[in-house]
C-alpha cells in the first residue's frame, strides 16, 4: 500500500507535468495556427515541420490525457491500484511513470490488443476495484 506522502509526492509532480504539457501544448499551437506557405514542391521543409509539429501537439494531448486522469484517480482514493485487474501497482514504476494506472502486465496486454488494431478505450478495460 501506497504511504500518503509519496502519493502527494507524486500527485505534485503530476500537477506540474499537467502544466508544463499546457504551456508546450499553447506554444506549439500558436506556431501552428501561422501561415505556411505551399510549396508544390513534393518535400517542402515547412509542410515536414507542421506535420511534425501535429504529431508532437497529438502525443501531447494523449501524455495530458494520462496525466489528468492518474489525476482523477488519486482524487479518488484509487491511486496505485491497477484499473484493469485491481492488482497493487508497484511503487517502482509509479516513480517512473505517476501517470500509470495499469500494472506492467495488463499494460502490455492492453498494448498488445492496441497493435493489433483493437479499438479499446479507456472505459472498455476499466473494472471497478472493491
Amino acid at each position: 500500500m501506497l504511504d500518503a506522502q509519496f502519493i502527494e509526492h507524486n500527485k505534485q509532480q503530476l500537477l506540474d507535468e499537467r502544466s508544463r504539457l499546457l504551456e508546450d501544448m499553447d506554444l506549439l499551437k500558436q506556431t501552428l495556427q501561422g501561415e505556411v506557405d505551399m510549396d508544390l514542391e513534393e518535400a517542402d521543409p515547412d509542410i515536414i515541420e507542421r506535420e511534425k509539429s501535429a504529431t508532437l501537439l497529438e502525443a501531447m494531448e494523449v501524455k495530458l490525457a494520462d496525466v489528468e486522469h492518474a489525476l482523477k484517480i488519486i482524487e479518488a482514493g484509487q491511486y496505485g491500484i491497477c484499473e484493469r485487474c485491481g492488482a497493487e501497482i508497484p511503487k517502482e514504476r509509479l516513480e517512473v511513470k505517476p501517470e500509470a494506472t495499469l500494472c506492467i502486465k495488463c499494460q502490455s496486454e492492453v498494448e498488445r490488443m492496441l497493435r493489433r488494431g483493437m479499438n479499446l478505450q479507456r472505459s472498455r478495460w476499466h473494472f471497478p476495484v472493491a
